[in-house]
C-alpha cells in the first residue's frame, strides 16, 4: 500500500518574479507554513508586472491547502502583480478555482494568464455570463414544465386538483382585498390627475374615457400582476427554496414523486385562473375609484360617466387587458417555482432567491407589457 507523503508545505521565492509551491498543501501539511504563512515579503514591482506561482511541485491538495494557495494569490494581486499560476494539476486546478469563486476574491487559475488582470470589464463579463446562465436554466425550466404539463395531459390522474384549489383560494381570493384596494386608488389619481386639464378645455366627460382605457388596458392588469410578484412570487419562492434547503425535494424524488408535478404545474395552473378574475375585479375597482374622483372634482355624476364610458371604451380594449394577465401569470409563477429550485445553502439562500424572484417576476412584466403595447401598436389595436 502506498503511504502519503509527509513533506509539509512550503513556499520559496527562487527569483524576484517567482514563487515555488511544494509539498503537501492540506489541512495537515500547511502546518508548518504558520498562522502567517501567505503574508511573505514579495519585491515592490511595476504595475501589471507578472509573478510566476510554480505549483508542479505540489503533491497533495485540499480545500485547507486551496484557501492557504488563495490567500497567497491574493496577496500578490494587492501587490500589483499579475499571477500566472503554472504546473498544478488539474484536479489541484477545479479545487482551486472553487475555493476561489466561493471567497469572490480571485479570478479562476486556469483563466489566469500573462497581461490580464482584474477589472470592471471582467467583472462585466462575468455578471453577463451568470445572467445568460441563467437565463439559458430558465428556458430550460420552462421546457421542463411544458414536458409536464403533457405528460398530465396524457394521464389526467397526475393532476393534483387539491393543490390546485388551495392555490387558487391563496394567491387569488386571498388576494381580493388588498388588488381592489390599490386599483381603486389608482383610478382616482388617474382622475384627479386628469382632473385640472380637463377642466380646462370644458372637457369634463372625457374623464371616463381617461380612466376607462387606462385602467382596463394597461394599469389594472399591470397592477394586479405587480402585487402578485411581490406576494404569490415570493411566496412560490420562499416554500420550494427552504424544500431545497431542507432536502424535502430530493426525498421527493426518491420516493418517485415528481416535483413538478406536485409543487410547479399546480401553481402555475392555479394562476393562469386566478390572474385575470382579479384583473376583472380590478377594473371594475379602478373604474369605481375615478367614478368617485370624476363626481368630486369635476361634477360628472355616475350616470353621465357610465353613459360616455359605454362609449368610450369597446370590449376590444377590455380583452386586451384580460389577454395580458394569463401571460403575467405564467412569468411570475414560472420565476418565482424556478428561483425556489436554485436555492443552496442556508436560510440566507432562501431570502437571497426571493428577491430575485421578485425582481426578476416585475422585470419581466414590464418587459412583456411594453412588448404588448408594440404589438398592438402594429395590430392598430
Amino acid at each position: 500500500m502506498n503511504t502519503p507523503s509527509k513533506t509539509f508545505a512550503a513556499i520559496t521565492q527562487p527569483t524576484p518574479k517567482e514563487l515555488a509551491l511544494s509539498g503537501a498543501w492540506t489541512a495537515r501539511g500547511i502546518g508548518k507554513l504558520g498562522a502567517h504563512g501567505w503574508k511573505f515579503d514579495v519585491p515592490p514591482l511595476p504595475e501589471n508586472d507578472e509573478m510566476v506561482v510554480d505549483a508542479a511541485h505540489v503533491e497533495a491538495f485540499d480545500t485547507a491547502g486551496a484557501w492557504v494557495l488563495n490567500k497567497v494569490l491574493q496577496r500578490l494581486l494587492d501587490n500589483g502583480a499579475v499571477v500566472q499560476v503554472r504546473g498544478l494539476a488539474p484536479e489541484f486546478t477545479n479545487l482551486l478555482d472553487a475555493i476561489g469563486r466561493q471567497a469572490n476574491r480571485l479570478p479562476d487559475a486556469a483563466a489566469t494568464e500573462p497581461g490580464v488582470s482584474r477589472s470592471s470589464l471582467e467583472s462585466l463579463g462575468r455578471s453577463s455570463a451568470t445572467a445568460f446562465e441563467q437565463a439559458a436554466a430558465l428556458l430550460s425550466f420552462v421546457g421542463e414544465c411544458a414536458l409536464a404539463f403533457a405528460g398530465c395531459l396524457t394521464h389526467p390522474s397526475r393532476f393534483r386538483w387539491r393543490p390546485i384549489l388551495y392555490n387558487i383560494r391563496s394567491a387569488g381570493v386571498d388576494a381580493l382585498p388588498i388588488v381592489g384596494l390599490l386599483s381603486f386608488l389608482l383610478g382616482i389619481v388617474v382622475s384627479y390627475q386628469g382632473a385640472d386639464q380637463l377642466r380646462q378645455y370644458g372637457a369634463n366627460i372625457f374623464v371616463a374615457d381617461l380612466v376607462g382605457l387606462s385602467m382596463l388596458r394597461e394599469f389594472a392588469p399591470l397592477i394586479t400582476a405587480i402585487i402578485i410578484a411581490g406576494r404569490s412570487g415570493s411566496a412560490y419562492a420562499a416554500q420550494i427554496g427552504t424544500m431545497a434547503v431542507t432536502e424535502e425535494i430530493d426525498a421527493m424524488r426518491t420516493l418517485g414523486i415528481a416535483p413538478l408535478d406536485v409543487l410547479v404545474l399546480p401553481k402555475i395552473l392555479a394562476l393562469l385562473i386566478a390572474m385575470p378574475l382579479l384583473t376583472v375585479f380590478a377594473d371594475a375597482l379602478g373604474v369605481f375609484g375615478g367614478m368617485i374622483m370624476a363626481q368630486a372634482q369635476l361634477d360628472v355624476g355616475f350616470g353621465e360617466f357610465l353613459d360616455r364610458f359605454t362609449k368610450a371604451v369597446s370590449v376590444t380594449a377590455f380583452l386586451i387587458g384580460i389577454c395580458k394577465a394569463p401571460v403575467f401569470a405564467g412569468i411570475i409563477a414560472v420565476v418565482g417555482c424556478f428561483q425556489g429550485f436554485r436555492t443552496k445553502g442556508g436560510a440566507d439562500s432562501v431570502g437571497r432567491q426571493t428577491t430575485r424572484s421578485v425582481v426578476q417576476s416585475i422585470f419581466l412584466v414590464i418587459v412583456a407589457d411594453a412588448l404588448f403595447s408594440v404589438a398592438f401598436s402594429a395590430l392598430d389595436l
